[in-house]
């Protein structure tokens, strides 16, 4: 069973996601989204770099909220530095943050937290895993920068994948 649905959250979300797209609920639709939930889970299990072990439910909530609120204050702020200011006065540069983070899954998480905050982006992982380069559009404080994502998004994910 476990070959044939290596991954049973991953295929309901993947159905419902089709079936939201879709906006049916029509047989062919139900067949073809439920191949596709059963496919594409099969075909990416290859791609993990380890199985995934989720815990503290409660940490990921706090994450997922804290970050729609800071992708809402990072939009607002990205549009605010670009509609007052020049794009040469606009303090951008990379800041290096050392990482205590070593699960694949959760670097991973992190990545993606990271690229969707506007502003940011992640532009290197270092080879030994310790060191994250990360290019900030508008930049206030390296050191306040470096606190804030190692509180807010790197404890959280060492407590839920480690």
């Amino acid at each position: 069973m476990r070959r044939l649905i290596p991954s049973p959250v991953l295929s309901v979300a993947l159905l419902l996601l089709w079936l939201l797209l879709m906006q049916s609920l029509s047989a062919g639709t139900l067949v073809l989204g439920i191949a596709l939930a059963l496919f594409w889970p099969m075909v990416a299990v290859r791609l993990r770099p380890t199985p995934v072990r989720l815990r503290r439910p409660l940490v990921m909530a706090r994450l997922f909220c804290r970050m729609v609120l800071e992708m809402l204050r990072s939009n607002a702020e990205v549009a605010w530095a670009i509609l007052t200011r020049r794009s040469r006065d606009i303090p951008s540069g990379f800041v290096l943050v050392p990482l205590e983070l070593r699960d694949p899954n959760g670097l991973a998480v992190l990545a993606v937290l990271v690229t969707f905050t506007p502003g940011t982006a992640w532009a290197q992982l270092s080879a030994d895993q310790r060191f994250l380069l990360l290019h900030v559009l508008a930049m206030q404080s390296e050191p306040d920068l470096v606190a804030f994502i190692k509180q807010h998004f790197e404890r959280p994910l060492r407590e839920i994948f480690e």
